[in-house]
């Protein structure tokens, strides 16, 4: 069995001694006149793809989007994905580690938060723009590297930070005004949820945590992404498990036991009925 290949981000001076990444790339130059095309990989890093102007499919965990002018695709460290730009691709592509940018303030800890949640943005032009003007500072900051250049890059970073996470979640349907408590309280959630996972599988086992009702876990949910908590509990599940289908060649029983299922037979029944695939079909088709 194929194991999904980790890519990590190259250093900018291979001669110096630092954990620290990052690089920047404008797409014309990485793209040209021949079509750019990435098979199934994951990274170790974050990924920014902004679009000015593009065509192509942009598959993210297994969910397909169709690449757009003035579009961004944002990832997180492990996630899956294979991309497809079409020839004449216009825009940036940045991609850093945690080494690089880690922020230390509540705020900036919560905004990153909130753009991790989100892997695709469709904006207006004017939006855009803004967003393509920090890059295009950024880019000529690591091209010139003077002095203090990398604080500049991360002062710029947190100006994108911001800027993207003022964009509705939702590319097609307007934005949702949510106060601060109820988008704290669900950052939370899902932190939590990243982490016990493979432990903690119940609604109210995680309302407990947060001290929380199950009824105002779900408003919360509800209220922000549209499903009870319960919903998104076994959406994380079945990424996970699909995440190993195909980056492990381990046994179906070795992998249930990772995800925390004891009887190997209720995690078959409980994929197949989210997914529509017993592990073994769904690795077959898309391994």
């Amino acid at each position: 069995m194929k194991k999904i290949p980790i890519r990590q981000i190259r250093a900018a001076f291979p001669d110096v001694q630092s954990a620290e990444r990052f690089t920047i790339r404008r797409l014309q130059d990485l793209v040209g006149e021949t079509d750019l095309i990435h098979d199934l990989h994951r990274h170790d890093f974050f990924f920014i793809l902004a679009l000015k102007n593009g065509e192509g499919i942009h598959e993210i965990d297994f969910t397909s989007y169709q690449v757009l002018n003035n579009s961004i695709f944002f990832l997180r460290p492990g996630q899956v994905h294979q991309l497809d730009l079409k020839a004449g691709c216009t825009g940036f592509l940045v991609e850093y580690n945690t080494e690089f940018y880690n922020p230390n303030t509540k705020l900036s800890i919560q905004r990153l938060r909130k753009a991790s949640s989100k892997n695709y943005c469709k904006l207006e032009i004017s939006r855009f723009e803004k967003i393509q003007a920090t890059l295009n500072a950024m880019f000529l900051e690591y091209t010139d590297k003077e002095e203090g250049y990398k604080e500049v890059i991360k002062a710029n970073l947190d100006i994108f930070f911001i800027e993207f996470v003022r964009q509705s979640p939702n590319p097609t349907g307007p934005p949702v005004a949510i106060n601060q408590y109820t988008q704290e309280r669900l950052e939370e959630f899902l932190e939590l949820l990243e982490i016990h996972i493979t432990t903690y599988k119940l609604a109210s086992q995680y309302a407990g945590f947060m001290n929380l009702s199950l009824y105002q876990l779900n408003e919360i949910t509800k209220t922000t992404l549209g499903k009870i908590t319960s919903e998104l509990i076994n959406e994380r599940i079945v990424l996970e498990a699909k995440r190993y289908l195909l980056a492990t060649p381990d046994q179906i029983k070795e992998i249930a036991d990772q995800l925390g299922y004891e009887d190997a037979s209720y995690f078959i029944r409980f994929f197949k009925k989210h997914s529509g695939y017993t592990p073994e079909a769904f690795r077959q088709n898309f391994g």
